[in-house]
């Protein structure tokens, strides 16, 4: 049978491998990409991940979300991060809509769905002794900042689709980065500047944690943007995948030494539902800015991602992952998308097995460079 998983790495995380193959004491980082039901791919690699392997070496770990990641890196958090992974998989697999729902009902879908979800859990969430939980967020500027209609709101999100096409540094005159995070982790290698965008870190608590989360998956012109988030600058809060869609950070910086063979360097695991990482939403078009042809791309020599393989997309229904477009290809027929999205998060166990099996054993011929 042909692999379901691929591993990607970056130099200084093979060198690692080589010599200390990999371990949780080593795991530092964990990003968690924006993409909406993709991310339902990862579930029993998550569960395995958060409740068994992770918790065997206990250290801090600072997780980093947008949008169905900050979803899925809040479940991580939870005292039980096995039932917490189970809980979303079914709530975002049953959600159901009308033919062309407007963005208030979505949006209050959404807000029930996120009330299910970690009602009653905010407390052991942002408390959370060993993870420090960071959920991304973008704040309108100009014609973004309080539109007042879904109009004008559209105008806006085209004039900066139109601005990123020139470059990402243009659309940071569209919108800010908003960090909203826990105050515990003093996050250096990301505070310090690394693109245009304006950053602001605000602290994380119980009573922004819904809020947070909401704005973070805000789909722009499918759902209400958030307007109040406490503890956050004022605003207009959209989905935190349009500038972070698949986190493009500099996670080198995390080590402070040259020195790839010593056992202490930090590592960043990043489950990943695709073999490449796009900077911005608006960047899916462009090939140009994907992470292999980056001028930044040493930013992942610590990198060590996982992700589905080809083979193992073939055998997924309609050959594919779970994604948006399955709303419209199922339409009102709620169940059959259901099945197939619950019968996509069984084949994840396959994921998860090969990845066990990898760090029990570890080969390098199954392990891919970035570059």
């Amino acid at each position: 049978m042909h692999s379901a998983l691929q591993i990607h790495v970056g130099k200084t995380a093979y060198a690692h491998l080589q010599h200390h193959g990999l371990r949780a004491q080593d795991i530092a980082v964990i990003p968690a990409a924006a993409g909406g039901p993709k991310g339902l791919i990862l579930q029993a690699m998550d569960q395995w991940l958060f409740g068994e392997w992770l918790p065997s070496a206990p250290r801090e770990r600072s997780l980093i979300g947008a949008s169905i990641g900050s979803w899925r890196m809040a479940a991580a958090s939870c005292a039980d991060p096995v039932a917490a992974f189970g809980r979303l998989g079914d709530l975002y697999c049953e959600q159901s809509y009308p033919e062309k729902p407007s963005a208030h009902y979505v949006t209050t879908e959404i807000q029930s769905l996120l009330k299910a979800f970690i009602g009653g859990y905010e407390k052991e969430i942002v408390e959370q002794p060993w993870h420090r939980l960071h959920l991304m967020t973008n704040r309108g500027l100009g014609r973004l900042d309080a539109p007042s209609s879904e109009a004008k709101a559209k105008y806006g999100f085209v004039a900066a689709t139109f601005a990123n096409l020139g470059s990402r540094s243009r659309l940071a005159k569209h919108l800010d980065r908003v960090v909203i995070g826990d105050a515990r982790d003093p996050l250096p290698w990301l505070k310090a500047s690394f693109d245009r965008f304006n950053t602001q870190f605000c602290p994380l608590a119980q009573d922004n944690l819904t809020p947070a989360l909401l704005a973070s998956g805000t789909l722009p012109l499918i759902m209400e943007p958030v307007n109040h988030i406490p503890h956050a600058p004022r605003g207009t809060y959209w989905d935190g995948g349009i500038i972070d869609y698949h986190l493009a950070f500099p996670y080198s910086r995390l080590n402070d030494t040259t020195d790839a063979n010593n056992a202490s360097s930090e590592l960043v695991l990043y489950p990943h539902f695709t073999d490449h990482i796009i900077p911005g939403w608006l960047d899916k078009a462009l090939p140009w800015r994907r992470a292999h042809a980056w001028q930044h791309r040493h930013w992942l020599d610590n990198v060590i991602m996982v992700s589905p393989s080809k083979d193992f997309l073939k055998m997924l229904p309609r050959g594919k992952l779970p994604d948006r477009k399955d709303f419209f290809h199922y339409g009102t027929n709620h169940h059959e998308r259901i099945s197939a999205w619950k019968t996509a998060i069984a084949e994840s166990a396959r994921l998860r097995d090969e990845l066990i099996a990898f760090i029990e054993k570890p080969d390098l011929n199954k392990v891919q460079r970035f570059y």
